[in-house]
């Protein structure tokens, strides 16, 4: 029943001394965290009541949190395009909801333009923030800007709206949460509480309320949420409402409500949630949480459930307020003595063990049993009676919490006695304990510390080398001096016999010295120093010759200048000094050589620059497009892809306003195999002129399917062509498939280039229109040859990014299942995985950190791939890497440490062959260092960019175009980003030179420094139990965003000077120059497009498989290959079908704080 009608002021209660309350996001399918991180924390110190509620968020999942909460304000970032829409579908969607009152602010840096900007604050967003405005006013005053408004709102609306009857419902969110705030100020008179209080107490006296509280990051958030899921689950009409207390900072009087970010169960609208400051101090419970209870229990909800703050051993403040108090602890408590000081252990009528997949858990489960035991003297109780139950809430269907949830449903309807068909879930609970997912075996967690060592060791052993050496060319070069007739070929030894000469003391102890320091020397120092004389004569001839698998490669050692000078490829030390040579040659190498710091390939590619061909917009057709007027002329195409954010969070074109505006926006919108046909189509994807990467990463396993099926289909295409007949049967069988005529087709006229491969099955599999033992032979030699790389770098994305969509553990096994295929397949060409930092360092991170936590990354999948049974050169070839360049020093060794450390890893610690030896990747020039203002300066950072990226041998570069920063590049802005590339490529004369950093001084200081540097990085990560460890302490995640704050203070402080954006302004338009530049925007007609096209694909193709996406669910249950079977899925299912599909087996992601 609902509570009888009140007087509550509207928003009534707000005084200046009532924290205002924010909810604070990053809109729909945007994983750009980084500013509103920030922004939240200085919101929250300036004493307001922050829920955070973290990225990819819908305008339902925030309109609804800022009803539940009663905000007075909603604080968005949106950096993914579509903010129009956004913006306006919020503003819509709170005025329905009778929430107008509530303020909306909004920023997205440059990407929302002034004009825009003009737009939707006549649409009713009270202030969109642009990079100008902060520039001017300071993060802390745009702040304070925020917060006046919003009390100025609020106000107003106190002092014109008079106190009105309300009546509170549960189907009324705004009346529940304007009741819960009323009671939470002490705004009802004395006389209305007491008679409510009373009528409360009528109404909801069955209700029964559970209580959950445990120390700080013990994971009562996920808990509870695990515990959502299984009610609402397991009783298909039950109601619960949720109330989720957290402490407020004593200093500023702010309060980070940080308990809804976790909860995945909140979208379902059975659920009602509230979070709540403490707003005392030393307390971890509401002054006025019985009283919200009440109101809660008479409102006829099913279930009331109450998570407290953190709490100490003293604190059972719980007990008092609900029916059924449970205690969330971990192995983490210290001493087993005590347990003895923990009350809730006294109280607590179940106990859970969260995180049981911590060290110690085993013996934290004997001892808090037992002391349950003791506290209620059952000393004769079996252990398996005992309410201890083991959990691990963070693994997506743990059966420990499902045994769990089945006991707590048992006892509480035996003590409150509640009705028993109504409180006796059916779940299977045939698995009773946590099933720890172990990805890396306890007894090689310290890999990073171990290959810290190890390099530091070798680094110390090149010195002693290199000393040993500079000692034997001394003592040689003196027994030649005085004329030594027996001097053996240097660097080999003295005979026994002839280290001792009668009568010329001198001579023989020189011998002995000589023998002594060679003997120092390893084999391998003996053999570098060797063989230089005849490395050096390769590379100073005019021709050089060598092998690369079965075919001799010759090259031109020289190119000749303007000026008729002989400029070396290639350019070795002239040191004559074995110390000197041999610390170069184990520290360096020339360029293809061991340890590859100079570069994997003893020369680049000639005929194929490193560019790599970037486009990512609108409709596939349009990208098609883009694509062949960048490669148009040019030798070869490598193509690198670009995702709307629609299709990067793996959903499928909606109508709905917050998907609708960013589909085709920032990338290009794929959903189906027939939209990655038509991307490449055109280009012979088996060609080893062609190579394709595709940044994606939260579905990558189901894009990188569409691309595979693409390349295969591509063939079966060629092998109809050779025939006319075959091409008629095919044709026939689309033609059937689609009798109304409305077959799949590429919209609009081909492109210059593009011969219409790949757009002949347009609409069906490959596999339909042969033969099986054709379509087997096509598929093989298909996977053999097709060449490219997928980001799909999960870690990374945890740690920064955010794109996550499936759950961690989930979304690594189908990183191992890509890898296994690849193995099983003989997929050799393509790229598993490319180990990201780029999206690290855009995140804020300085390069240090980017480098660290990226090589630590890459070691962190090595180790798992071992783990699964792989074996290393099974796996490191299939390996690639991505970095950011900025404008930092550090930039301009990044690849050359990256190359050593691997290299040294790979050979010293996992044996692993030369060619996995080879650490290759591509660079992107940095995204953070394009400025809204004065953007032309940008094609300054970024050429300064692409020369550090090119005198470290990158393997492959892109240049970003100069307006990214406010839009989707234009065909001009691309050209000028590509020119930069060939200028340096083909004009500038040192780049002749194909190692220029090596025999710098400043150069080989900066690599040591950073070297050493990211050893350091790898030892804290280690002492955090490695990187998946860490993770589980956000560590990356706060480092990077403690760098991204220190940027930005200094940014805005000018203590950082940014040409154009801090400093040398204009003089004239008031500091600024407002460039008038073309806005890209995918069309209405290009979004209905895609609209049209998933809705035509499903008609035609779910029909055909109804069973397929069971069998995928089936395969990820069984924990057997998913990529094998998403080869099949994707066929005749779109990318959102199967998402979602894969979202009841392997678990959602749970965003965290």
């Amino acid at each position: 029943m609902s509570s009888q009608p009140k007087h509550v002021p509207a928003s009534s209660t707000q005084t200046e001394a009532t924290p205002l309350r924010f909810v604070t996001a990053a809109s729909l399918f945007d994983g750009h965290d980084a500013a509103i991180n920030i922004m939240r924390r200085i919101i929250q110190s300036q004493g307001a009541e922050v829920i955070h509620l973290g990225h990819n968020r819908s305008v339902e999942d925030v309109v609804r949190a800022a009803l539940q909460e009663d905000a007075d304000a909603i604080a968005l970032s949106s950096y993914q395009g579509g903010h129009v829409e956004y913006f306006k579908y919020m503003v819509d969607m709170l005025k329905e909801r009778g929430a107008g009152h509530v303020r909306v602010f909004g920023g997205g840096g440059g990407t929302i333009t002034p004009e825009e900007i003009r737009e939707l604050q006549a649409y009713g967003v009270e202030r969109i923030y642009h990079p100008n405005d902060g520039m001017k006013l300071g993060l802390v005053e745009m702040i304070e800007d925020v917060m006046s408004r919003t009390r100025a709102a609020v106000d107003r609306r106190a002092q014109n709206a008079p106190p009105a009857p309300v009546t509170a419902n549960i189907d009324d969110e705004i009346s529940v949460g304007a009741m819960l705030s009323a009671i939470e100020e002490d705004a009802l008179p004395e006389a209305e509480l007491a008679r409510l209080r009373k009528e409360w107490a009528l109404a909801g006296g069955k209700t029964p309320v559970l209580g959950l509280t445990g120390t700080g990051g013990a994971g009562k958030s996920s808990v509870v949420d695990e515990l959502l899921l299984r009610f609402l689950h397991a009783f298909p009409n039950i109601r619960i409402a949720v109330l989720a207390v957290d402490p407020t900072r004593r200093r500023s009087g702010g309060a980070l409500l940080g308990d809804r970010i976790r909860m995945n169960s909140l979208r379902s609208p059975r659920v009602y949630m509230r979070s709540m400051a403490t707003r005392r101090q030393h307390a971890a419970t509401s002054i006025v949480l019985h009283d919200c209870i009440d109101f809660l229990k008479s409102q006829a909800y099913d279930l009331v459930i109450v998570e407290t703050a953190g709490i100490g051993q003293s604190d059972s403040e719980i007990v008092d307020l609900v029916d059924f108090p449970v205690y969330v602890m971990t192995s983490e408590y210290g001493a087993a003595s005590q347990l003895e000081k923990i009350d809730m252990l006294d109280f607590a009528e179940l106990v859970v063990l969260n995180k049981f997949d911590k060290r110690g858990a085993e013996d934290a489960l004997r001892d808090v049993r037992k002391q349950w035991k003791r506290n209620r003297t059952a000393f004769q109780m079996a252990d398996e009676n005992v309410p201890v139950y083991p959990t691990i809430a963070s693994q997506f269907n743990d059966p420990g919490v499902t045994w769990m949830f089945a006991n707590l449903c048992r006892l509480m309807r035996d003590k409150l006695h509640l009705p028993v068909e109504n409180w006796s879930p059916d779940v299977d609970t045939t698995l009773r304990e946590p099933r720890a997912t172990v990805l890396i075996p306890g007894n090689r967690v310290r890999y990073l510390a171990e290959i810290a060592e190890q390099g530091r060791g070798v680094n110390g052993g090149i010195a002693k080398q290199a000393e040993a050496a500079s000692k034997a060319q001394h003592y040689y070069e003196s027994l030649k001096d005085i004329g030594d007739e027996g001097v053996p070929r240097a660097l080999d030894l003295y005979d026994h016999a002839s280290l001792n000469v009668e009568g010329d003391r001198s001579l023989s102890t020189l011998r002995q010295r000589y023998n002594e320091a060679v003997r120092e020397l390893t084999s391998e120092a003996i053999s570098l120093l060797r063989e230089w004389p005849a490395r050096f004569e390769a590379v100073t001839a005019e021709f050089n010759e060598y092998q690369v698998r079965d075919k001799v490669i010759r090259v031109e050692n020289y190119r000749t200048s303007l000026s008729h000078q002989k400029i070396a490829k290639v350019s070795p030390p002239k040191t004559k000094d074995w110390g000197e040579l041999l610390s170069f040659l184990m520290r360096e190498n020339l360029p293809g050589h061991y340890p590859y710091t100079g570069g994997v390939f003893p020369y680049r590619r000639a005929g194929e620059d490193p560019t790599r061909m970037f486009a990512g917009e609108g409709t596939p057709e349009r990208t098609n497009r883009r694509f062949h007027y960048l490669s148009l002329g040019g030798a070869a195409a490598r193509l690198s892809t670009a995702f709307d954010s629609v299709t990067l969070y793996g959903e499928d074109p909606a109508p709905r306003p917050d998907i609708y505006g960013k589909i085709g926006n920032s990338g290009v919108s794929i959903a189906t195999l027939d939209d990655m046909k038509k991307l490449y189509s055109g280009f012979d994807l088996s060609a080893p002129s062609t190579s394709v990467s595709m940044t994606i990463n939260g579905p990558a396993p189901i894009i990188l399917a569409m691309f595979m099926n693409t390349a295969i289909d591509q063939n079966v295409e060629k092998y109809l062509n050779e025939e006319p007949a075959r091409w008629e049967a095919a044709n026939a069988h689309i033609a059937a498939l689609y009798p109304d005529g409305d077959r799949p087709r590429y919209h609009g006229g081909l492109p210059e280039g593009n011969n219409g491969l790949g757009l002949g099955l347009l609409g069906v599999s490959g596999e339909e229109v042969v033969d099986a033992e054709t379509y087997a032979r096509i598929k093989t030699y298909t996977l053999a040859t097709v060449r490219g790389t997928v980001q799909a770098d999960i870690l990374k994305e945890d740690q920064a990014q955010n794109t996550c969509i499936f759950s961690t553990e989930f979304a690594l096994r189908m990183m191992g299942d890509i890898q296994q295929y690849f193995v099983d397949h003989k997929v050799r060409n393509f790229y598993s995985v490319s180990i990201s930092g780029y999206h690290i360092a855009e995140a804020g991170a300085n390069p240090i950190s980017q480098l660290a936590f990226t090589l630590s990354n890459g070691f962190t999948i090595v180790e798992y791939y071992l783990a699964r049974g792989m074996k290393i050169d099974d796996f490191a070839p299939n390996l690639s890497f991505f970095f950011s360049n900025g404008m930092d020093p550090e930039y301009t060794v990044i690849g050359r440490v990256a190359r050593r450390i691997w290299a040294r890893a790979m050979r010293e610690r996992y044996g692993a062959s030369a060619r996995s030896q080879m650490l290759k990747y591509h660079i992107q020039t940095s995204g953070r260092s394009l400025h809204a203002q004065e953007i032309q300066f940008n094609d300054i950072r970024t050429t300064l960019q692409a020369l550090y990226a090119l005198f470290d041998n990158c393997n492959s570069l892109h240049t970003n175009a100069y307006d990214e920063a406010i839009t989707t590049p234009t065909e001009e802005s691309v050209r000028r980003a590509v020119a930069i590339q060939l200028i340096i490529n083909r004009e500038l004369g040192l780049n002749f030179n194909e190692n220029p950093w090596q025999g710098s001084y400043v150069v080989d200081e900066l690599t040591d420094l950073v070297e050493e540097a990211v050893y350091k990085e790898f030892e804290a990560i280690s002492e955090r139990g490695g990187v998946l460890g860490a993770m589980d302490t956000m560590y990356q995640r706060g480092k990077i965003q403690e760098e991204s704050m220190y940027y930005e203070h200094k940014k805005h402080d000018g203590s950082l000077p940014l040409i154009g954006v801090n400093t040398f302004l204009p003089k004239d338009h008031g500091g600024e120059i407002s460039t008038e530049i073309e806005l890209i925007r995918s069309t209405e007609e290009e979004k209905g497009q895609q609209i049209d096209n998933v809705l035509l694909y499903g008609r035609a193709r779910n029909s055909l498989a109804p069973e397929s996406l069971k069998r995928l669910q089936s395969t990820a249950r069984d924990r057997r290959n998913v990529f094998e079977q998403l080869m099949d899925a994707v066929k005749n299912n779109s990318l959102g079908q199967i998402s979602h599909a894969l979202y009841d087996v392997g678990g959602e992601y749970r965003r965290n704080m």
